[in-house]
This record gives structure tokens, C-alpha cells and sequence, in this order.
């Protein structure tokens, strides 16, 4: 959802459905059963860090439930649920935020060990880059691991491509959206 008012703090997420998914705004009560979607130490392979607690994801989705700190920028998170087995798999969040031009949103994508493989990230990703399309962003950005492939595959299924970016040792992916929801090309693409 988007409130105008010109603060990025306006963005707020809405409950998106897919054909097989409920991406759901993030609650804190979801720590516990996130704590064990995440707790395969191989997800953190590309991003870093190792399995939390529900304790401290509890503690993590707290503050990011109160939202960011910095009112020139606004977090969406989300809980995956697969509607057929009722229960949680993964996560989608977006970092809004204004380049100078307008809104730029940064997404990520993480899906439990065992619910690789399926397309559930895809999914996911495409569903929360239509959600952006009707909002007023004019590009979405992610930024994936030279080496992680299945992300990288996430990414281009979703519309974006590579760039000739770098950030933090990660390629930066792009996609341009238009403020009627039609995907344009990459920005600064590699040729």
C-alpha cells in the first residue's frame, strides 16, 4: 500500500496472493515458526551469518515491524505461506527509499532448505515485483552473490537483469517499472 504524503515511510505491505502463495506482512508472532523455515546453516552460504534463535529473530522482527528509523526510508517485510501445506516457507522483504529521482525498492528472497526447488522463490519474487509495479517505484534492484546461482535464477524469472554494479562484493540486478506497472528494461545493464 502507498499513502501519499512524500515520506518513504508510506509504504507499508499489503497481503499478496499468487497462484500457490500468501505472501503475509510481518508479524513477530511468526518468529517461532521462522526460526525453524531458517535454521538450515547452508542458507547463509551467499549472505552471511548462521541460523537465529526464535528468540532473536522475535527480537529482529520487533524492529522491523516498527519500520526503519530513518523516515527517508521505508521496510516491507513478509512471511511466504504455501497455501496448500498451510504453513510458513520463506521470506520477501523490500527496502524502499528515494535515490534523488524517485523511489528505488531493493528486494530479497529467502526460502527454507526444504522448499527449494519448486519455484516457490520465483513465485515469490514475481508477486512481490507486481506489487511494486503498482506502486509509485521506478526501479527495483537486488543485489545477489556472483556465485549463487539459484538467486540469480530467482532474479531474471522476476524481470531483472545484471548490472555492471558492484556492492559489498554482489551484482547488482535492476529492473525500470513505470509508474502504470510496465516493465522496462534494465538500467545500466552489462552489454
Amino acid at each position: 500500500m502507498f499513502r501519499p504524503g512524500g515520506k518513504m515511510r508510506q509504504f507499508e505491505p499489503d497481503v499478496i496472493r499468487t497462484d500457490r502463495l500468501v505472501l503475509l506482512p510481518l508479524r513477530v508472532e511468526y518468529a517461532e515458526e521462522m526460526a525453524v523455515v531458517l535454521a538450515d546453516p547452508g542458507l547463509h552460504a551467499f549472505i552471511g551469518g548462521a541460523p537465529e534463535t526464535a528468540q532473536a529473530l522475535r527480537a529482529k522482527y520487533e524492529r522491523w515491524v516498527a519500520g526503519s528509523p530513518d523516515p527517508a526510508e521505508a521496510w516491507c517485510n513478509w512471511v511466504i505461506r504455501l497455501r496448500a501445506a498451510d504453513c510458513l516457507v520463506g521470506t520477501v522483504q523490500v527496502t524502499v527509499a528515494d535515490d534523488g529521482g524517485g523511489a528505488v525498492a531493493e528486494v530479497a528472497w529467502v526460502v527454507g532448505a526444504p522448499w527449494q526447488g519448486r519455484g516457490i522463490a520465483v513465485e515469490a519474487a514475481r508477486g512481490l515485483v507486481a506489487w511494486l509495479g503498482r506502486l509509485p517505484v521506478h526501479t527495483v534492484v537486488a543485489h545477489i552473490h556472483p556465485e549463487h546461482v539459484a538467486s540469480a535464477a530467482v532474479a531474471a524469472a522476476a524481470g531483472l537483469a545484471p548490472t555492471d554494479r558492484w556492492e559489498d562484493g554482489e551484482v547488482e540486478w535492476q529492473l525500470a517499472v513505470d509508474r502504470g506497472g510496465a516493465r522496462g528494461g534494465p538500467t545500466g545493464a552489462a552489454v
